[in-house]
Formats: C-alpha cells, sequence, structure tokens
C-alpha cells in the first residue's frame, strides 16, 4: 500500500438549498489537513484529498479515513488537529465525530 491512512475529505458541491458538506467547506479542510500533515513530517505517509460525495450531506462536512473505513461527521477547521493526533498518529477513533451508519 502506497500510504498508510488516506483521508478522503468530500467536497461535493449540491444545487442550492440541498444539505451538502460544501465545496468551500470542504477545500478549507482539505488545505488545513494537508497543511498539518505536511508541519508533522507526515506528507508521504498519509494523504489528504478531496473527494466526491460520501453520502453523509446531513451530516457534513464529512470525511473517511482509509484503511479503517472510519467516517467522520461535522468536521470543523478545529477539528483537524484532534483527528491528525487522535485516530492519525495514535490510532484511536475521535467518538465525537464518528459516523456509524444503519445498513
Amino acid at each position: 500500500m502506497r500510504f498508510e491512512k488516506h483521508i478522503f475529505i468530500c467536497a461535493n458541491q449540491k444545487a442550492e438549498g440541498k444539505a451538502c458538506c460544501g465545496e468551500a467547506r470542504g477545500l478549507e479542510l482539505i488545505t488545513l489537513f494537508k497543511e498539518k500533515l505536511r508541519e508533522k513530517g507526515l506528507q508521504g505517509k498519509i494523504r489528504a484529498q478531496k473527494s466526491g460525495c460520501l453520502d453523509a450531506c446531513s451530516k457534513g462536512p464529512s470525511l473517511v479515513i482509509y484503511p479503517e473505513g472510519t467516517y467522520y461527521g461535522h468536521v470543523t477547521p478545529d477539528d483537524v488537529d484532534r483527528i491528525i493526533s487522535e485516530h492519525i498518529e495514535n490510532n484511536r477513533i475521535v467518538k465525537d465525530l464518528e459516523l456509524t451508519f444503519d445498513i
């Protein structure tokens, strides 16, 4: 596997009025994740990038981290450091941001 972990951040844009993560909010999170990963020397091991819709529109901005497949919702710029510290560096799910889906 090329990366230890891969962070996909939704930056999908829907027609006005429909719930979605929003391109602007998603792109802001992508930029922050990339900056913080670079600061911590994790660039090359961990990849953060834009994704299309993650089907968690009403809970956005949302993201998913692989290989675990852990989804996070209602993510704000203030959550980025905590997600990196807890999930990326210490393999602990950030429970208050975790999204679970009934299948």
